[in-house]
């Protein structure tokens, strides 16, 4: 494995850590595995950018005019991460081996971990934390897919997968060891780790049992769907329909 070769066809978007394939996301283990050796055998210097001073192991990304994407300072992008045509990063943060897809906005203290996958028209908005997954090699990264909206402040971690146009609202939560509960029937329908594609999501709460008494837990909520109507609407919009605050 030519690890300089590969972290560089991840900057170029080239190589990609997981792709969606028949269906299913899979995971690139030799891209990931190439990420952790170029973590060992880079050394700590200087970078100097403006007024500003890092000290790090990965040098940042460059190039953002050539390739069509606006960096509002101090916002940063890790070299051996992809941003598309179109992408905007407010000032927030995209690590290495993350991928974000066209026309994307990464807004104002949003974090795109590392080997998180973000696709087409999609809209982190602020303090969203997409956690990374760098380790071990054969785990899936986080995959927010096409269209989707989180909203601010919202965290999603552990490889989970938000569908193409989901909504999160505010403050959402999603994690592989709390099920989001589809609450739109007449039983709840619990869902792992998985948001289902147009799903709407607000923050909840369910109940639990234990020694001391019962206390409320987070819990993801699916409270409706979006459909074709709400394509001719702005996201906003949309969050108001379903009483959801941005």
């Amino acid at each position: 494995m030519d690890v300089e070769a590969t972290i560089a066809a991840l900057d170029r978007g080239e190589v990609r850590v997981a792709e969606k394939v028949d269906g299913d996301w899979r995971v690139n283990e030799e891209a990931k595995a190439a990420i952790l050796e170029y973590f060992r055998v880079r050394k700590v210097e200087p970078i100097e950018v403006g007024p500003f001073e890092y000290l790090d192991k990965i040098p940042l990304k460059r190039d953002h005019a050539e390739r069509g994407v606006r960096v509002v300072p101090p916002a940063t992008a890790r070299y051996g991460s992809f941003l598309s045509p179109g992408v905007i990063l407010m000032p927030s943060y995209v690590n290495i081996g993350a991928w974000v897809g066209p026309n994307t906005m990464v807004d104002t203290w949003a974090t795109v971990g590392s080997c998180a996958q973000i696709g087409a028209d999609v809209h982190l908005a602020g303090g969203v934390g997409i956690g990374g997954v760098l380790e071990p090699v054969n785990a899936r990264p986080v995959i927010v897919e096409d269209g989707a909206f989180i909203g601010s402040r919202c965290i999603v971690t552990e490889g989970c997968i938000v569908g193409e146009q989901a909504i999160l609202g505010a403050g959402v939560v999603i994690t592989a060891s709390v099920p989001i509960i589809d609450v739109t029937g007449a039983e709840p329908v619990e869902h792992h780790g998985v948001v289902p594609p147009r799903a709407v999501v607000v923050p909840g709460v369910r109940q639990r049992e234990f020694p001391a008494g019962s206390y409320g837990l987070p819990t993801p909520l699916i409270v409706g769907w979006r459909d074709e109507s709400h394509a001719r609407m702005s996201l906003n919009d949309v969050l108001r329909e379903f009483e959801i605050g941005t």
